[in-house]
């Protein structure tokens, strides 16, 4: 089964992330809910004033209590005293505003608190008499307070819906992932089983061979076959790095370990690595600049990072190929150039994309085809580093590509 068993730890990568998914569903259907309900309580309450208003101004007429509407209170002061409509609750009417509209003139508009319930009151002069007139909120108030009831309870259960289907869903979309992601652990660990031990095995035994080979009478003074034995063990061990370093990469629960690496010594390693391969071709490799250029990171990404700089410069480099490290402020750059043909015009952009073509595919030598997968392999590492990398045509002809890493401290 590809699914383990309920406690696998795949199993538990599984509910968190369906979990994650579901309270990000869930929160973002309560926020559309919460916006929606400010819309439609506002709007509803803009409403019920504009109503509110309509009816006072539909009541400009009324200049007495008893012409009054049933929903509204009336109160007409004149020289022979004050009428009011009956059962006025205690608080109206607003003296404060008669006496105001009585001294100054005009009309005065106010909201008014009364025997526990608000009042919308307008007042002002009709024949020559003080009119007020108040108008109840108290069924708005109550309307807007069964509207914010009925908003939060459907905000609360669309949340909780939300996060059930949310969660319901996000199982069923993970699930096929979860799968893909264990059959691809399960391969990283068996390729590491596989690959190891015959490495291991290739190490030692290329080691113990040197070491006959150095105490044997007849083959002992021979400095190439000690020199080439000791390549194939350092090449060797070079390659279960890579290798532990590929299942580092392939496997997100597992971290390479970092430490200080001089760079211009790797460089150096690297660049007598491929002396080898470059002397066959004709060409040269220089090494200046920094002689101690020291970053944070795995060595044997680094080495992949710089091994695969030089391999694309060899096979693009007509005679020379040079390798600068210099130390600028906080960052330690490695530039990788040659004299080979350069890129194509626009290329630089989507050099470090995997299989794009970086030379011009009209070019008559046999480099007309190349494809930047080890170019995509130095992006990779590099952003592993918290480093750019960046690739531009060189002066007078060629190419350079340029990493910057951040110096240790």
């Amino acid at each position: 089964m590809t699914g383990g068993t309920a406690g696998d730890p795949p199993d538990r990568e599984l509910r968190s992330a369906s979990r994650r998914l579901a309270t990000q569903f869930a929160v973002i259907i309560l926020g559309l809910v919460v916006a929606l309900g400010v819309v439609v309580y506002v709007v509803v309450a803009a409403g019920q004033a504009e109503a509110a208003q309509r009816v006072l101004a539909d009541a400009s007429m009324v200049d007495s209590p008893h012409d009054a509407p049933r929903n509204l209170l009336v109160t007409v002061v004149t020289p022979d005293g004050v009428q009011s409509s009956p059962g006025l609750p205690d608080g109206l009417p607003d003296r404060q505003a008669i006496e105001q509209v009585m001294e100054h003139g005009g009309t005065r508009s106010s909201t008014v608190e009364a025997g526990g319930e608000r009042y919308l009151t307008e007042t002002d002069v009709r024949h020559g008499r003080v009119v007020q007139i108040s108008y109840g909120l108290g069924e708005q108030e109550e309307e807007l307070e069964r509207l914010l009831v009925a908003l939060v309870a459907s905000g609360v259960i669309a949340t909780v819906a939300a996060a059930g289907i949310g969660l319901l869903l996000a199982r069923r979309a993970i699930r096929p992932l979860a799968d893909a992601l264990a059959l691809q652990r399960r391969f990283v660990a068996d390729a590491g089983h596989e690959l190891r031990t015959p490495l291991t095995l290739l190490s030692t035994r290329a080691q113990l061979l040197r070491r006959h080979v150095a105490g044997s009478d007849t083959a002992g003074g021979d400095e190439e076959v000690r020199s080439g034995l000791d390549e194939i063990v350092d090449d060797s061990r070079a390659l279960t790095e890579i290798v532990q370093d590929l299942l580092t990469v392939a496997d997100p629960r597992q971290t390479a370990e970092v430490e200080g690496v001089d760079l211009a010594a790797l460089a150096q390693a690297v660049a007598r690595s491929a002396a080898g391969k470059a002397e066959e071709r004709g060409l040269r490799i220089q090494i200046d600049g920094a002689r101690e250029a020291v970053v944070t990171g795995a060595p044997v990404s680094l080495r992949r990072m710089i091994v695969a700089l030089v391999d694309n410069a060899l096979d693009h480099a007509a005679t020379d190929i040079a390798l600068r490290l210099s130390e600028e402020r906080d960052e330690v750059v490695l530039s990788v150039t040659d004299d080979g043909p350069g890129f194509s015009p626009g290329v630089e952009a989507t050099a470090f994309e995997r299989f794009a073509s970086v030379r011009d595919p009209q070019q008559a030598d046999g480099r007309a085809r190349h494809y930047g997968l080890g170019l995509a392999l130095v992006a990779e590492v590099v952003a592993r580093h918290q480093g750019t990398v960046s690739a531009a045509n060189a002066e007078p002809g060629g190419a350079v590509v340029t990493v910057r890493l951040p110096r240790r401290r």
